[in-house]
């Protein structure tokens, strides 16, 4: 009988010790294919404009959003956001969650990489405050592509938010108005403490030798 309890005790403590591993874990496979997504986007011929990105106080990627469609479509993705420091470096992710519905006639499930891109920096951080609604809250615009801003006809970029979305290597349609935006608690708990907080992680750039945040920064920056 001691035998057993003490074998169940050490796994019940084995089991506490491996779940933070696992966690630290999925969160860096979310920065690798985040990373992953960037590069993807910045290597397609037609992409985000350069001065688009040069005017980047912000910027949100959602590797391998789900949606679904059945009658009422929907849509759910984890993913990261940054935002830019007064010296012009990236700060730190902040993990973020993106939930949305829309009304209207739709069939099947896709995955769907998403990109935002945010030039306001102050839109960002007001995730300190909870969750904002994209298009209510704040308002969104379909990105303008091309290599240049005279691929497009809003060559001052005006708008708060612009959003890129792709599909099997391919620019595709996507309605994220409606969707909300929020931290994701748990994530930023699991990967950096209990206290992490948006405003704690984007107020600082702490240069973390993690292989997955130096990859999205990296990505970021050689976009």
């Amino acid at each position: 009988m001691k035998k057993l309890f003490k074998f169940n005790l050490a796994l019940l403590l084995l089991t506490f010790t491996a779940l933070p591993l696992m966690a630290q874990e999925k969160q860096d496979e979310k920065l690798q294919k985040s990373a992953q997504v960037l590069k993807e986007f910045a290597g397609m011929k037609e992409t985000i404009p350069a001065q688009l990105m040069a005017k980047a106080e912000g910027i949100v990627v959602v590797p391998g959003l789900i949606k679904a469609g059945f009658g009422v479509g929907g849509q759910r993705g984890r993913g990261v956001a940054m935002v830019k420091n007064a010296d012009g470096g990236w700060s730190d992710p902040v993990f973020v969650t993106l939930t949305g519905g829309s009304v209207g006639f739709q069939a099947g499930v896709q995955s769907i990489d998403l990109i935002m891109v945010f030039t306001k920096g102050s839109v960002l951080t007001s995730l300190a405050k909870g969750e904002f609604t994209l298009g209510g809250d704040v308002s969104v615009a379909a990105g303008p592509v091309g290599r240049s801003s005279s691929a497009s006809t809003d060559t001052k970029f005006d708008a708060a938010v612009y959003s890129y979305s792709r599909s099997k290597g391919l620019f595709a349609g996507l309605t994220i108005n409606g969707s909300k935006l929020a931290a994701d608690k748990d994530a930023n708990a699991a990967f950096y403490d209990s206290d992490a907080t948006p405003s704690s992680i984007f107020s600082k750039d702490t240069n973390s030798d993690n292989a997955g945040v130096v990859a999205l920064k990296n990505a970021v920056e050689d976009f």
